[in-house]
């Protein structure tokens, strides 16, 4: 486990450092519009390996402006860490010093410079002090201005919009690296399935399983709940258009395009009530009867509608 745990470590910092060590001039303009390819050999696990540093303008914009927002929120803080240190008295300059050593190891955009340790007297009598009396002693305080990390700010940025594809088909020619990129392009719809799977509203990551069949059964399973999630997603916004209705989201408003996460949510009170012979659906409100009616004569029946 440690040595898996290591490897993992040594990989991700390898990646880290690849995409913000290459330079703008490493990557040519692919096939597909908005994006950049660069492509580098590697070896992972004594396996030889085909890595695509991609580079998106779309998320590329993202991550700057997202990136500009987190700069400013570490300014203010570091701004109010500087404060807080210049009003502080320290017994003697080597404990100052360290606190701003402390200090400064925590920033992460920013860095205290120009520090300098100034001493200031104090006097155990109360009062002010007499023309000439030596203060009993003397207290440190910091002064210091904040300037900002470029090196760290500079890698920061060349990683914005960047991630990385690997394949182990080294030869370009059977794939290109522009088919791998669409390859991967068209997957992105899947990975966006499964991202429903793994929502802790589904609990699927509560499962354990102790035999491989039960696992491959419950992927079988996954797999039928993706396809009637996805199915139902299509469905049911194509039925409100075709009728021009709309149902309402989370906020009560009308909307026309409506998720199944947040269908299935409104669904989750109602149950089914045998008593004797006699089955009966509580807890259904003509809301949820609208909603039914949308997504079709199987679902209705399910509910007992029909």
């Amino acid at each position: 486990m440690c040595n898996g745990s290591a490897e993992s470590q040594q990989l991700s910092k390898q990646l880290s450092e690849l995409i913000e060590q290459l330079s703008e001039e490493a990557f040519n303009r692919a096939q597909l519009t908005g994006y950049r390819i660069a492509c580098v050999c590697s070896t992972y696990g004594d396996i030889k390996q085909r890595w695509l540093v991609v580079e998106s303008e779309a998320r590329k914009e993202v991550d700057l402006l997202h990136l500009e927002q987190k700069i400013q929120q570490h300014h203010h803080k570091a701004q109010k860490q500087l404060k807080q240190l210049e009003q502080q008295n320290f017994a003697c300059a080597p404990d100052a010093m360290a606190a701003a050593q402390k200090v400064n190891k925590q920033l992460r955009y920013h860095r205290f410079t120009q520090i300098e340790v100034v001493p200031y007297p104090y006097y155990n009598q109360p009062g002010r002090p007499r023309k000439g009396q030596l203060p009993d002693g003397y207290h440190y305080r910091l002064q210091g201005s904040l300037t900002l990390k470029k090196e760290v700010v500079a890698k920061a940025r060349r990683r914005a919009g960047r991630f990385i594809l690997a394949t182990n088909v080294l030869d370009s020619e059977s794939l290109p690296e522009d088919d791998l990129l669409c390859e991967y392009k068209r997957q992105q719809c899947t990975e966006r399935g499964f991202r429903f799977l793994k929502d802790p509203m589904f609990f699927t990551s509560s499962v354990f399983l102790k035999t491989p069949k039960r696992v491959a059964a419950l992927a079988m399973v996954m797999g039928l709940c993706l396809l009637v999630y996805t199915k139902a997603q299509r469905a049911l916004p194509q039925a409100l258009a075709k009728a021009k209705q709309t149902l309402k989201n989370q906020l009560g408003k009308p909307t026309a395009t409506p998720t199944m996460r947040w269908v299935f949510q409104c669904f989750q009170s109602i149950h089914l009530v045998t008593l004797g012979e006699f089955e009966q659906i509580v807890n259904l409100t003509q809301e949820h009867q609208r909603i039914l009616q949308f997504l079709g004569a199987s679902c209705q029946k399910y509910y007992l509608l029909l």
